[in-house]
């Protein structure tokens, strides 16, 4: 429903201490401004893909997110056959488009449940703990702090352009 708080408003990370609970703190801060981009919209509005030359919506970005948690998390960090949610070899972009038979509420379930698998599966390992994922066409080893900052640089990118779809979608900015 259009007005429904959807999620927890973004909390500012620590300033101070570990660098765990910067990582952390960073993280959900991103996650939880994802989810203030989609707040207050309809799903023609979550589905609206404003630039033409792109497959973007906000709906979208929901799905590409899931699968994203799910790589580097899932995949990188012990699960490499764990299958895709949304994407596929077989088409490119199909967590992006079509959107046409999408249901918001089960997108949003399923990227929430990938989050929360997140969040248990970095907590068993340390920082320095190694996965291994598909990065450039090749194998390569992660530590569990590069994909927190990958985690971090990813989201604030698409949180970025979902600020820009928000705007150009309901006319408003900020």
């Amino acid at each position: 429903m259009p007005g429904d708080l959807i999620g927890p408003e973004p909390v500012d990370p620590p300033f101070t201490g570990p660098e765990r609970a910067g990582l952390e703190g960073w993280l959900e801060y991103h996650r939880a401004l994802l989810l203030l981009k989609c707040e207050g919209l309809d799903d023609e509005q979550r589905k609206r893909r404003p630039v033409p030359t792109s497959l973007m919506s906000l709906h979208g970005m929901v799905r590409h997110m899931a699968d994203v948690e799910r790589n580097w998390f899932g995949r990188a960090l012990g699960q490499p056959d764990l299958p895709a949610i949304f994407t596929s070899d077989k088409a490119k972009d199909v967590d992006w488009a079509p959107l046409d038979a999408a249901d918001w509420t089960a997108d949003l379930a399923a990227w929430q449940a990938e989050c929360e698998q997140s969040r248990l599966t970095a907590a068993a390992h340390g920082l320095d703990d190694i996965g291994v994922a598909v990065r450039g066409g090749h194998r390569a080893e992660f530590s569990l702090r590069w994909i927190y900052n990958h985690m971090i640089e990813e989201y604030a990118q698409h949180n970025g352009h979902a600020d820009l779809i928000r705007e150009l979608v309901t006319g408003i900015g900020g």
